[in-house]
């Protein structure tokens, strides 16, 4: 019989690895499951074995692709020109995960449920992943080694759930938590970014007038008063519009590359981390938006965290995948030290409390969640009371933004119309003498 090394964590998060003889992976994970573990890795200690296994799944994956090497004819328009990894989108992978584990839950085989779905999908991408995720499961590999295969996909959080899942022999149960969990996180994104569209095309079309004043209506009228006004000096006001208009029309070669290359800059920027934490610390903390960014982000730290324990996975492994996915640095420094705490046996209110970024109600009602030994339902209360306060952050934002944006709309336009007229009222005083 084979022998396994496994890697594990127990009920505290610490881990534990081991050896142990068994017929298959899946026969060494329930031995851990009833051990009260939680298998994060389990591979084949003979070296041989293990490179036939893995040659198996290769195998398994080529056929799946057409066999090795092989590649669709392009031709005409059909060509399939790929930039990169195929990647299923994230409203697509939410319905995906619900269709999945309702064919889980009506008592149909995992692969059956695979190749079902990837018979059904309109999208090339979502049927091609299906396919070689069946295939690579009915080849030998559990459902969690099989997605991991498509990390562009299916990130950590998504494979430590399927893999708690796994373990605990519930995972039609973690999948629908899962989806849940997907559509009410894309649900608060959704009512975030549906409120910035409308001042964004504001904007958008204010800057494009804008420019088209300066750049093509001011330097007529800079033409007309300098023959009608006969070397008078134009008011300060008219010679700063004027003097915007002509650095405009000077390098108006130079706006949209430079413009772009800000865009890249920017995104440079955010790759840094102490950089990143800086923009992200200035979101979190900037009037109007600020509250919405802090609302959003403990509302996902809240969800997400009580989704992964109430799944089953340990705290720590569950605070570190949380921190991964934050997307925000400042909630990601904050929950590092968290870990770090518990890591050392503390409860979590005390290191959050810390932290200064999380309010005291959170924090207490965490406490009380550690207290009763039900912190994934109190998580999962401040995650619904949260998502109820950036709806009511997003209205604010948006009842104060449009006449924020009709003032300064009226300041530029007015200003650029009063610098225009008051050399007019020179040139009119001049012709009525």
């Amino acid at each position: 019989m084979p022998q396994y090394v496994y890697t594990a964590m127990d009920a505290n998060g610490k881990e534990q690895k081991g050896k142990r003889e068994a017929a298959s992976e899946e026969e060494v994970s329930i031995f851990l499951k009833g051990q009260g573990l939680f298998p994060t890795s389990i591979k084949l200690a003979d070296k041989a074995a293990l490179k036939a296994q893995q040659a198996a799944k290769k195998k398994a994956a080529e056929k799946a692709a057409g066999g090795p090497g092989k590649k669709k004819a392009a031709s005409g328009f059909n060509m399939n020109l790929s930039l990169g990894p195929a990647v299923i989108k994230p409203t697509d992978l939410t319905v995906l995960t619900r269709q999945l584990a309702i064919l889980l839950d009506a008592g149909l085989p995992l692969i059956r449920s695979l190749k079902t779905l990837s018979r059904q999908a309109s999208n090339p991408v979502v049927k091609k992943t299906l396919q070689e995720t069946a295939d690579t499961v009915e080849a030998g590999a559990t459902f969690s080694e099989a997605l991991a295969q498509h990390p562009k996909s299916f990130d950590k959080l998504y494979l430590n759930m399927v893999r708690a899942g796994e373990a605990a022999g519930k995972l039609e149960l973690i999948l629908s938590r899962l989806a849940t969990f997907r559509e009410k996180a894309q649900k608060i994104q959704g009512k975030v970014k549906s409120a910035m569209v409308y001042p964004s095309i504001v904007i958008t079309i204010a800057i494009l007038i804008t420019s088209g004043l300066m750049i093509f209506i001011v330097p007529k009228f800079e033409k007309t008063f300098t023959e009608l006004l006969e070397g008078d000096p134009l008011p300060g006001l008219t010679q700063f519009v004027m003097g915007i208009s002509k650095f405009m029309i000077n390098n108006v070669a130079y706006l949209v590359p430079g413009i772009i290359g800000f865009i890249i800059l920017f995104k440079i920027i955010l790759k840094i981390p102490f950089l990143r934490f800086y923009i992200d610390w200035v979101k979190y903390n900037i009037p109007l938006i600020g509250p919405i960014v802090s609302r959003t982000a403990i509302s996902k730290f809240s969800r997400t965290l009580g989704t992964l324990m109430g799944s089953g996975v340990p705290i720590l492994n569950a605070l570190n995948i949380v921190k991964e996915t934050s997307g925000n640095e400042v909630v990601a420094q904050a929950i590092q030290k968290v870990y770090d705490a518990v890591k050392e046996g503390e409860p979590m209110a005390a290191p959050l409390s810390a932290t200064k970024i999380f309010p005291e109600m959170v924090i207490s009602m965490i406490e009380v969640g550690e207290e009763t030994g039900k912190l994934p339902e109190m998580l999962d209360k401040i995650a619904d009371t949260y998502d109820e306060e950036v709806d009511n952050a997003v209205a604010a934002l948006t009842s104060m933004i449009e006449p924020i944006m009709m003032v300064g709309l009226a300041v530029v336009i007015g200003g650029i119309v009063i610098a225009l007229f008051m050399p007019m009222i020179k040139i009119i005083e001049r012709l009525g003498a």
